[in-house]
């Protein structure tokens, strides 16, 4: 069963060529990592799906709907989302429980009528994810790991069909880094879920995620199995930088050469 699919999806902003071209099918159960630089079109192409904006041209189909005849916001109540950029629009001062309860309702702040059952499910989501003493604590006391804990707490509120990951690792030490991708994994592994892990660090691709997809300036560069993507050399062109990738227990590591950089660096054909 197909859960989203793009056609030739473009989306302009300002006169700029955002996405160029964008065609993509995701299957029900599958974990795909979309990968590439800052500006290479990940948030933009996750904003359509999500349901958060319109493409220029091309046509969108999210959970069997097409997009233009089917209200966009019965669409968002199927994905859930987590990100660092979501952190700055909630209500820090409400708490952990509350924050998590309103992901049933895909709101800022809760507008509706919250039930026992509501909350019983919220507590229970908190502690599967080893979060349950904090849900009286107010969010923004918080450290950035506990929040996006809480914020994938928050995402599964509403059962979603697709789970989308953008980024989520932002700002965390390693610890907390490594805590949040094994509670990704262990909910990944328990469920049909559709997951879309956005990053541009190849060490947070882990082993489960058996396909990927690699953006660069806007088009996707490549797609296909996880192992047939994370190449040295489809890294080094969505990277713009001549890149070494090695893999190690199931995790992909990326290593600069050095003398390649350097021979670029001095002919000028790097994008830094």
């Amino acid at each position: 069963m197909s859960i989203f699919s793009l056609d030739t999806i473009n989306w302009q902003r300002n006169g700029r060529q955002i996405l160029k071209d964008v065609s993509w099918r995701v299957e029900k159960g599958e974990k795909w990592v979309v990968f590439g630089k800052n500006g290479s079109g990940k948030t933009a192409l996750l904003n359509i799906i999500s349901g958060n904006m319109f493409p220029s041209s091309g046509d969108v189909k999210v959970f069997g709907e097409t997009f233009g005849k089917f209200p966009l916001w019965e669409i968002r109540k199927r994905v859930g989302w987590v990100s660092s950029a979501l952190q700055e629009r909630l209500k820090s001062h409400e708490s952990c429980l509350d924050i998590v309860v309103s992901g049933k309702f895909a709101s800022i702040g809760i507008y509706e009528e919250v039930t026992q059952q509501d909350k019983e499910k919220a507590t229970a989501l908190l502690t599967s994810l080893s979060m349950e003493a904090f849900a009286t604590h107010a969010y923004m006391t918080l450290s950035q790991g506990e929040k996006q804990r809480i914020l994938l707490a928050r995402a599964l509120m509403a059962d979603p069909e697709l789970l989308i990951l953008d980024e989520p690792c932002t700002g965390l030490d390693i610890p907390s880094r490594e805590s949040l991708l094994q509670a990704v994994e262990d909910l990944s592994r328990e469920s049909d879920l559709v997951v879309l892990y956005v990053t541009h660090h190849t060490e947070e691709v882990l082993p489960f995620f058996e396909k990927a997809l690699l953006m660069h300036n806007g088009e996707i560069h490549k797609k296909g199995q996880t192992e047939d993507v994370f190449t040295s050399g489809h890294l080094s062109a969505v990277l713009d930088l001549p890149v070494e990738v090695t893999k190690t227990n199931g995790r992909y590591y990326t290593v600069l050469e050095k003398a390649e950089f350097s021979r670029s660096w001095k002919t000028g054909k790097t994008d830094m």
